[in-house]
C-alpha cells in the first residue's frame, strides 16, 4: 500500500516527467495543475510559432495538447506513451494568445488508456480538440511506492 495519496502520486509523477521533458520546457509551457488522470498546461503563442497565415502552426497546438495528454496519462506511476493521437483544429490561435490545454483521462486499463484534451483561448473559446490513446511501456516507473 502506498504512503502517498493519489493526488500526491500524480504530483510526484509530474515532477519526475517534467524533469525529463525538454520539449515542454523549451516552449515555455506551464503545468498549471495535475491530478489522477488529468492535467492542465498553458502556452503563449509566440512569433516563432506562427505560420504563413499569421496563425499558430498546427504542430504547436498539437504539441501543447500532447503535453497535457502526457501529464494526464502518466499521473499514475507507470510510464505511458502515445500510441495514436488525433486532433481537430476548431479555430485559429493568434499571436500573443495564452492557450490552455486541459487533459482528462476517459478510460484507463492495465496497459492502455484514452485521454481527451481541449485547447482553449483566454475567453474559453475552443481552439482544438485532441484525443490520445496511451500505452504503458516497460521501464522505470515515474512513481515507485518503495522509494522515498
Amino acid at each position: 500500500m502506498s504512503k502517498h495519496t493519489l493526488q500526491q502520486i500524480a504530483e510526484i509523477c509530474a515532477r519526475n516527467l517534467m524533469a525529463e521533458d525538454h520539449a515542454t520546457k523549451s516552449l515555455n509551457m506551464t503545468l498549471v495543475s495535475v491530478g489522477p488522470g488529468r492535467a492542465t498546461i498553458t502556452m503563449r503563442i509566440e512569433q516563432s510559432m506562427t505560420n504563413g497565415h499569421g496563425s499558430c502552426h498546427g504542430g504547436y497546438l498539437f504539441t501543447l495538447a500532447d503535453s497535457a495528454f502526457a501529464f494526464a496519462c502518466n499521473s499514475h506511476g507507470p510510464r505511458s506513451v502515445a500510441q495514436n493521437c488525433t486532433i481537430a483544429y476548431i479555430a485559429p490561435g493568434k499571436l500573443g494568445m495564452l492557450l490552455t490545454a486541459e487533459g482528462v483521462e476517459r478510460q484507463r486499463g492495465e496497459r492502455s488508456g484514452i485521454t481527451d484534451v481541449t485547447v482553449r483561448d483566454e475567453t474559453g473559446a475552443i481552439i482544438a480538440e485532441f484525443r490520445g490513446h496511451s500505452r504503458v511501456v516497460p521501464g522505470a516507473p515515474l512513481y515507485n511506492p518503495d522509494a522515498d
